[in-house]
């Protein structure tokens, strides 16, 4: 089984190619048998509320939405405590099955054994 692998990623629409590596990677990721954990910080906290992915657009690439829906099927959305507080959001805000975490979180998940950390 592949090692496990959380991506973190820092942006949102305003760098369309970064956010959407970063969930290809993710999807590919869990695709391929791993364990996969994306954490949503900044402005890309934002793609954890409903109606956000389905709004993102890039061509040339899946869509965000689908790629997003399949990380919450078979892996861990998480947005980043403060980067949801400083946008008044709540887990109540956020698509099904997305969480909300702090560093601490993140570090433990980070520092697991075998784990790869991507940051986009």
């Amino acid at each position: 089984m592949p090692r496990p692998l959380v991506v973190k990623l820092t942006s949102g629409t305003s760098e369309p190619e970064k956010a959407n590596q970063a969930f290809t990677v993710a999807a590919a990721a869990l695709a391929s048998g791993s364990r996969v954990s994306l954490w949503l910080t900044g402005d890309a906290s934002w793609f954890a509320v409903p109606g956000q992915a389905e709004e993102f657009a890039l061509p040339h690439a899946t869509a965000l939405a689908d790629l997003r829906d399949a990380i919450l099927a078979g892996g861990t959305l998480t947005v980043c405590s403060q980067c949801a507080a400083r946008r008044d959001l709540s887990e109540a805000d956020l698509v099904p099955g997305a969480r909300i975490a702090g560093a601490a979180s993140f570090v433990e998940e980070a520092l697991g054994d075998e784990v790869q950390a991507l940051v986009y």
